[in-house]
C-alpha cells in the first residue's frame, strides 16, 4: 500500500547554502547542509532539495548516491551520462572510500572496532529501520574513537561505511548503545537536547575519475565540534 500524499511528512529546507568543492566538465563535488533532501521528496512540497538548488547552476547535475536530509557533507554529482555510469560502478563494487564524523553518547570503548549486524526496515515504525538477523541485509561500519568529553559525555567519531543500507550508521551506532547525538528518529529526549541537528556529517570520500583514471580525494570539517555540536 502506498502513502497517501497527505501521509507524508513535509521536511522544511534549510536556507544555508551548498557549497561547491569541486567542478571540471565530467563532475562536481558539493558539500550539501544539514537540513536538506539530496533529491525531491514524495511529498509535492519537498521539491527543494541539493540536486534541484544545483542544477539552476549546472542544469546537467545528476544523482549517484544520497545523504539523508538530516545528515551534511559531501556528495558527488555526476554532469554527464557516461561519468554518471562510471561512478555508479565505482559504488557498486564499493571501491567509492567515505569516512563519516560523528558525536555520540557515552564513551565508545573499545576505541575502535567494527560493526556487522544485518539492517531491515521496521514495518511497525516506518520509516525505521532496525537490526534483524532475519530478514536484515549485510551491514559493515568501521569505527575509530577520535576524543571523548567527559564533562558532557560525548565521543567523536570516524566511520567508515562498508555497505550502504539506509540509516546504517544509526541503526549501527544505537545497536552499540552509543545514538548519534541529535538524532529526531532514534534518539530520546535526552539526545535531542544535545544539538539542534544530527552531528552526522560525510567528511572525506576518494574515488577514481571517471575519464582519467586518477584518483580524487576530498575532505569538509565537520561543522560541529565536542563542546558546541
Amino acid at each position: 500500500m502506498t502513502d497517501s500524499i497527505e501521509a507524508l511528512k513535509i521536511l522544511t529546507p534549510t536556507t544555508q547554502a551548498w557549497q561547491l568543492i569541486y567542478q571540471d566538465d565530467q563532475l562536481l563535488v558539493v558539500n550539501k547542509p544539514a537540513m536538506l533532501l539530496t533529491v525531491p521528496g514524495r511529498h509535492p512540497a519537498n521539491f527543494d532539495c541539493l540536486v534541484s538548488r544545483v542544477q539552476q547552476q549546472f542544469p546537467t547535475a545528476q544523482v549517484v548516491h544520497r545523504l539523508d536530509y538530516d545528515t551534511s557533507g559531501l556528495v558527488i554529482l555526476p554532469l554527464t551520462k557516461a561519468a554518471l555510469s562510471n561512478i555508479s560502478k565505482q559504488f557498486q563494487a564499493r571501491t567509492v572510500q567515505k569516512q563519516y564524523q560523528a558525536l555520540v553518547q557515552g564513551e565508545v570503548v573499545p576505541a575502535s572496532g567494527s560493526i556487522d549486524l544485518p539492517i531491515a526496515a521496521d514495518p511497525a515504525r516506518r520509516p525505521l529501520y532496525k537490526i534483524c538477523q532475519v530478514s536484515g541485509k549485510p551491514s559493515l561500519t568501521h569505527y575509530q574513537l577520535l576524543g571523548y568529553e567527559q564533562e558532557r559525555d560525548v565521543s567523536r567519531l570516524q566511520l567508515s561505511p562498508v555497505t550502504g543500507r539506509s540509516h546504517q550508521l544509526r541503526v549501527h551506532l544505537l545497536s552499540l548503545g552509543h545514538p548519534i547525538i541529535g538524532d529526531t528518529l532514534y534518539g530520546d529526549a535526552k539526545n535531542q537536547a544535545l544539538s539542534p541537528r544530527l552531528c552526522l556529517h560525510a567528511a572525506s570520500i576518494e574515488f577514481c575519475h571517471p575519464v582519467s583514471g586518477k584518483l580524487l580525494q576530498f575532505s569538509v570539517a565537520a561543522p560541529f565540534y565536542t563542546r558546541h555540536p
